[in-house]
């Protein structure tokens, strides 16, 4: 049963490297969350996140073991930001246990594990929801209001990625405990899909009323962070001797049921700019993110494009509108404390959450199945229907301020 009524809900937190002690700062600054429990499996990261609470004057009881911490019957959700092959494990364990999963970006190593998710979803009616904040970015909600609002006309392609030049963090990630070490060592393909396809999946209503069909990746040769190693850390270092498994730049290309076509790029260890590589197109015009711009037939200069700050403003989400006034919070430029909020809320009221399990699942896929792709030399993949053919007719999502399936004015009173 799904937990509702609480006006304070309590949660716990798992997993407490750098990106967990964040997560558990945004919380213990809510008046309506109290994080009663922390969990590491290094016990120096458990005691930085107990420190945190207790400046914070929270009463956070530590744990070791993950079971352990979800035995307690006063945690009505868990935070999840372990290594990301422990995320669908964990999550499992926490619905099972009666608890809200919300779980931390990363792909799946295997399709079972999503189709467990979903299985365990469905069979507790607990949800679970990964925790993308870029869905709550304030361009991609922008982007967003202006799809619900037609002015690209219908949708025909999108591209987005994950563009972050990651070379020391991946290199020193053994050293650091950084499980994208290991994975980038050991594998090969769209290993961080969800920055950018979660937003582009809502455009798209993606599993309500549209789905991802199939798929095709290549990867380039890897040689990235060899070289950064030659050059920062010497040609005899350890690290220099390793072949990393991660090709530099991975290319994979979606079809969607609807007809609409998706590029994503994984693009980590080049030097380059920060970008996610937004790109909304259709029948009415382009939005594009890295030059900022935007061109609608018949409002902008023919063959031209204009900048997309004077329409952010003029179609600026809900969401943001309220944000800016209230006051935007510190982590990734505000867009933590809304995906957290997403997920508060959803305890509070007792309803499902605004990215569900069938998001997750499928967004998850897309890691393993372009692995499995580049080791077919590019065979195309086809993407599981997690929603059992549901997706064709979902009845719409619950109302909240947070929704991600339309924008709505009066749910800000």
């Amino acid at each position: 049963m799904i937990h509702s009524g609480k006006s304070v809900i309590q949660l716990g937190v798992i997993g407490l490297g750098g990106r967990g002690r964040s997560l558990l700062k945004e919380l213990l600054a809510m008046d309506d969350v109290s994080v009663t429990a922390v969990c590491d499996v290094y016990d120096d990261r458990l005691q930085m996140g107990l420190t945190i609470a207790k400046q914070a004057e929270s009463p956070a009881e530590g744990y070791s073991d993950y079971k352990a911490m979800l035995e307690r019957d006063d945690l009505q959700g868990v935070i999840i930001a372990t290594t990301w092959n422990t995320h669908a494990e964990i999550a499992i364990a926490a619905m099972k246990a009666g608890k809200y999963a919300g779980i931390e970006v990363g792909g799946a190593a295997s399709l079972e594990e999503c189709w467990e998710l979903v299985r365990t979803s469905e069979e507790t009616g607990l949800p679970c929801m990964l925790l993308e904040n870029c869905c709550y970015g304030r361009d991609e909600l922008a982007v967003l209001n202006m799809v619900k609002q037609g002015l690209f006309g219908e949708l025909i392609h999108c591209q987005c990625g994950y563009q972050h030049d990651l070379r020391d963090e991946v290199a020193m990630g053994e050293e650091n405990r950084h499980n994208r070490f290991h994975n980038y060592l050991h594998r090969n393909g769209e290993l961080y899909p969800i920055h950018g396809l979660g937003p582009i999946s809502k455009c798209l209503d993606i599993n309500r009323g549209n789905r991802l069909l199939s798929l095709t990746s290549m990867s380039s040769k890897a040689r990235g962070i060899r070289h950064w190693v030659n050059e920062n850390l010497g040609e005899e270092h350890p690290l220099a001797k390793l072949e990393f498994a991660q090709g530099d730049i991975v290319t994979t290309m979606i079809k969607c049921a609807r007809g609409e076509t998706i590029q994503l790029i994984h693009d980590t260890t080049l030097p380059r700019p920060y970008s996610r590589a937004g790109r909304v197109q259709g029948t009415k015009g382009i939005w594009m993110e890295d030059n900022n711009s935007i061109h609608i037939e018949g409002r902008s200069p023919a063959h031209r494009w204009e900048s997309f700050d004077s329409y952010r403003e003029q179609y600026e989400h809900p969401i943001w509108k309220h944000y800016l006034k209230d006051g935007v919070r510190e982590g990734h430029g505000g867009i933590d404390y809304l995906v957290l909020r997403a997920f508060a809320e959803s305890i509070k009221h007792g309803t499902d959450t605004p990215i569900d399990v069938y998001d997750t699942a499928v967004w998850m896929a897309i890691t393993v199945l372009s692995e499995q792709s580049i080791q077919l030399g590019s065979a195309p993949m086809n993407i599981p229907d997690f929603t059992k053919g549901k997706w064709i007719k979902r009845s719409p999502g619950p109302d909240s301020r947070y929704t991600l399936e339309k924008v709505d004015n009066t749910l800000f009173g």
